[in-house]
């Protein structure tokens, strides 16, 4: 999901101050030296100057995620310790309940879904059940490229509704793919090549946005829903709604990348064969295989039907799944198993992440922020389309600085939430929300704009400009198609 940021060796020694470091020391200074509103509590204040801090860092990636976690926490505990509470501003926060805002993430049920995937995807690559539904799938499909490409969507599909982790599926699904490659006899930067891993990383991106449970930042964004909605959109629900688009974007991916990069043949011989061996090669399902894949379905089932055949939530329904799979004699792992394959940096900065949101609503920051949009802007002024439209375009731009959705998230939602609840009108602002979650998985553009582009443009079977070329059109008609969604399908269901 997030991955540390590639810091120079002096910079690590700490022989030398990153440059982004010190422009986000400065964009601290500057906001805390700005005159104060006098709508604005000092609180508040102090919030903005930590998320300009974060935001300048989360986006240089001057220091690792995990770092600025710890940087941010800090940041909270002592500027907003120092600050007079909100309700009677003659009392200062002190330490203490500076520390427990900071820190009020670690006990969001978000956090705690985050944690319960990461153990999921654990499991399955454990076992190698992942690897297995992948060449599956492709032994299905036929020697054509189009199937090919066909199968690569087909395989992400999959292992997206039962691998809630973009970063395992792509390392799960890439060898996998050079596998084919290698035995389609093509060259490493052929157009198959450089198609067939274009669809994989832009594919995952795509089923990111339909399945609640495939990326770190829909659960941040119910997080968030949580916390400032009040309320939260299903599994199901968000599955009706998501689905669609990425099923139509996923045939528009293929249209596009043939059409971009035309296949040097039609037919590939020997491709089809190699993934057969490599399946008969693993086997026949092992009993922790089998177990496994009898849990996650079973979680499929329970996370679909919240709300009609049971009033369980995702979070509680998972860790359910996770006791089986941790059970002595019936489970897939132990803890030493899983401990060394969760990145646990994720979580902290999850957790950092929500508690950083929080403190903009606590405070009040959110909301005076919010206010200033909609009265510099014109939003106000706007129809619902017309809103959903300026925002989705904000985050798509503002997303080509990010490396990480789940710092954009932390960075951006929680002010677009409180721009939504400041608008007048008769809208579903909580459906809205979960369409602008969407969005926030736009990272089409540039590889470094999501890990899963990174782990494919590892493979060097294409070049960053190629990934461009196809990710820029692929953002324009998503981004068109939403826009049609959101006139039509999600008003339908009552979500704008």
């Amino acid at each position: 999901m997030n991955s540390p940021a590639n810091v120079p060796t002096s910079q690590t020694a700490g022989t030398l101050v990153p440059i982004g470091l010190l422009i986000a020391i400065a964009a601290l200074a500057g906001v805390l030296l700005l005159p104060m509103p006098a709508d604005l509590p000092v609180a508040g204040h102090r919030v903005l100057a930590i998320l300009a801090f974060a935001v300048v860092v989360w986006i240089s990636e001057a220091v690792s995620y995990e770092a600025s976690a710890i940087m941010i926490t800090s940041l909270m505990a002592f500027l907003l310790g120092t600050s007079p509470t909100v309700a009677d501003p003659s009392l200062t926060y002190g330490s203490s309940a500076a520390i427990t805002l900071a820190l009020t993430g670690f006990s969001n049920s978000a956090l705690a879904l985050v944690v319960g995937a990461l153990f999921i995807a654990a499991a399955m690559t454990h076992t190698g059940l992942d690897r297995r539904i992948a060449l599956v799938t492709l032994a299905s499909v036929g020697v054509s490229t189009r199937r090919i490409l066909i199968g690569a969507v087909a395989v992400t599909v999959l292992l997206s509704l039962v691998v809630p982790s973009a970063t395992a599926r792509s390392a799960c699904v890439v060898p996998i793919m050079m596998g084919v490659i290698a035995a389609f006899g093509v060259d490493k930067r052929s157009n198959i090549a450089a198609g067939i891993m274009i669809i994989v990383a832009q594919g995952t991106s795509i089923w990111n946005i339909g399945i609640q449970t495939a990326a770190a930042q829909n659960l941040l964004t119910v997080g968030f829903m949580d916390k400032m909605l009040g309320a939260r959109v299903s599994w199901i629900d968000w599955l009706i709604a998501g689905a669609p688009w990425a099923l139509i974007m996923s045939v528009v991916l293929i249209v596009l990348v043939l059409k971009m990069l035309p296949p040097e043949s039609d037919a590939i011989p020997g491709g089809k064969a190699a993934v057969s061996k490599t399946l008969a090669e693993l086997g026949p399902m092992t009993c922790a295989q089998k177990r496994l894949l009898g849990v996650s379905l079973m979680l499929l089932l329970a996370w679909a039907s919240e709300g009609k055949l049971h009033h369980f939530d995702t979070t509680t329904t998972t860790y359910a799944g996770l006791v089986l799979l941790l059970l002595p004699g019936f489970g897939v792992m132990t803890w030493k198993d899983v401990q060394a394959r969760i990145p646990w940096g994720t979580v902290i900065v999850f957790g950092v992440g929500i508690s950083l949101g929080t403190s903009l609503l606590t405070t009040q920051a959110g909301q005076w922020l919010g206010a200033q949009v909609v009265a510099h802007t014109g939003l106000d002024q706007l129809g619902t389309l017309g809103v959903f439209a300026i925002l989705a375009a904000f985050l798509i731009l503002i997303h080509l600085g990010f490396a990480s959705a789940t710092a954009l998230t932390s960075a951006l939602l929680p002010i677009l939430i409180a721009v939504l609840q400041t608008l007048p009108g008769d809208f579903s602002r909580l459906g809205m929300t979960m369409a602008l979650g969407f969005v926030v998985s736009y990272g089409f553009i540039l590889p470094i704009n999501a890990p899963q582009n990174m782990v494919c443009l590892g493979t060097e079977t294409f070049s960053a400009k190629q990934f461009a070329r196809v990710g820029i059109v692929v953002t324009l008609i998503g981004y068109g198609l939403m826009l049609v969604f959101a006139a039509t399908w999600w008003q339908w269901l009552g979500w704008m």
